[in-house]
């Protein structure tokens, strides 16, 4: 697992401190611990999924976005509620197995991925 620590990296009035990428299929999960103008730390947890409209010369590649917020005062009711989700799926399913081809990407290689012609955006709600 790659980590990596930007500093002095900032969005809008949010410090980024801390990013992982992790990519899964057409989905690259973006882990971004954030600082607030009050210096607090929050984690951002982006879902970017890769939607492909078209095919060959005609298609035209964008990315969908997701964020959650997570606040520290919520950090252990969210994970006590996360294990429980997973291992009820365990329970229910099981897990599968791992996926040779998916593999977990520095923030900043993910990013620059996008071709010349493709356009970034992220937008905070």
């Amino acid at each position: 697992m790659e980590e990596f620590k930007k500093k002095g990296a900032v969005e809008g009035d949010k410090e980024i401190v801390f990013s992982k990428a992790i990519k899964a299929g057409k989905r690259i999960y973006y882990l971004d611990v954030k600082k607030n103008r009050r210096d607090e730390m929050f984690l951002a947890i982006t879902e970017s999924k890769k939607i492909v409209l078209g095919e060959g010369d005609d298609s035209q590649v964008s990315f969908e976005k997701h964020k959650i917020f997570l606040y520290k005062e919520d950090f252990e009711k969210f994970m006590n509620g996360l294990q429980q989700a997973i291992q009820f799926i365990a329970d229910e399913q099981g897990l599968p197995e791992p996926h040779q081809e998916e593999k977990e990407v520095p923030a900043e290689e993910a990013s620059e991925s996008l071709s010349e012609s493709e356009i970034k955006i992220d937008i905070d709600f």
